[in-house]
């Protein structure tokens, strides 16, 4: 009898010291008031890192006020800089979307703005968003990702539209990232944006790395097309690995070629759309294009507005 009122005891005495500490946490941690942002996209271990630069640079000149904090959902990407980071010494870690989120929620914010970088709807954005709909403990609105509405394709078919050769003097391929998965919703994007571009140009065509138009069928076209010159414009983000190597590279694995050599081999001119910025020559992938920016910091916008609702 004295034992089991001795552990009754000691319980009550647990949950209630339990209990308190959990409402003297709640008393003594600064509770933050305006929502934090989460930039997320996929990530690059390439120079062209310098488009996330770009981004918040344009972000913090027309947004002022906020947090704004960055996260990468490739894990390769993120082992591979993580360990250049030790090895050079610096106290810098890239940061998985949960990682982001737990270090707001653990700082005091409650409510957050999550605003991938992704081009497409696809697996990459799905998973955002279900990493979103879980996570405990915080209120998270997402933005929408750049091809979300057919108003914001044609925006960004402005924008690049000034890069292309008359038809005239060439052939302009827009390269992609595609998805292999049959199912994925953003197969819908590609093919409509390959009509778009039928309908509009006669040539200019969309080619992607792992899906459909595949590269096999755009790099036919651009063979056949009578005029001599093939310009790159990266349909990316972020113009990194798949550029670099797969698009403009040479001596790659297993005797496989690059699209310029493809085309090189053909008897074509080839060049690439580049911008120079602090005097250094970089591909120039979407990121690298102010008005698309603002098409993803509009949607920041939109979600601050709603998240302020909640």
């Amino acid at each position: 009898m004295w034992k089991s009122l001795f552990l009754t005891v000691l319980l009550g005495v647990f949950f209630l010291s339990s209990a308190w500490a959990g409402y003297y946490q709640v008393r003594t941690q600064t509770i933050q008031k305006k929502p934090a942002i989460v930039i997320t996209a996929f990530g690059t271990s390439t120079k062209a890192q310098k488009t996330f630069d770009l981004f918040e640079a344009q972000l913090r000149k027309e947004i002022t006020g906020y947090e704004i904090r960055w996260a990468f959902t490739s894990e390769i990407i993120r082992e591979k800089m993580n360990r250049l980071y030790r090895k050079k010494g610096l106290n810098k870690r890239l940061l998985s979307l949960k990682e982001a989120l737990a270090q707001l929620e653990a700082e005091g914010y409650r409510k957050v703005v999550v605003q991938p970088l992704h081009v497409f709807p696809g697996l990459e954005y799905q998973n955002v968003l279900e990493i979103c709909e879980k996570f405990p403990g915080l209120r998270i609105v997402v933005g929408e990702p750049l091809f979300y509405r057919w108003e914001y394709v044609l925006e960004v078919l402005e924008a690049v539209s000034r890069y292309f050769y008359a038809p005239s003097e060439g052939y302009n391929i827009l390269v992609a990232h595609g998805t292999d998965v049959t199912s994925n919703g953003a197969n819908i994007a590609y093919l409509g944006i390959q009509w778009l571009l039928d309908e509009e140009f006669k040539n200019v065509g969309l080619g992607t790395m792992e899906g459909i138009p595949t590269g096999d069928i755009i790099l036919t076209r651009a063979k056949k097309y009578p005029a001599r010159k093939v310009r790159f414009i990266p349909f990316m983000y972020v113009a990194g690995d798949h550029i670099m190597n797969d698009v403009m590279g040479e001596d790659l694995e297993e005797g496989e070629k690059s699209w310029r050599e493809v085309l090189q081999e053909a008897g074509k001119e080839i060049d690439i759309v580049t911008v120079k910025i602090d005097g250094k020559n970089y591909y120039k992938g979407l990121g690298m294009y102010p008005e698309v920016n603002e098409i993803f910091i509009r949607s920041i916008k939109r979600m601050l507005k709603i998240i302020d609702l909640y």
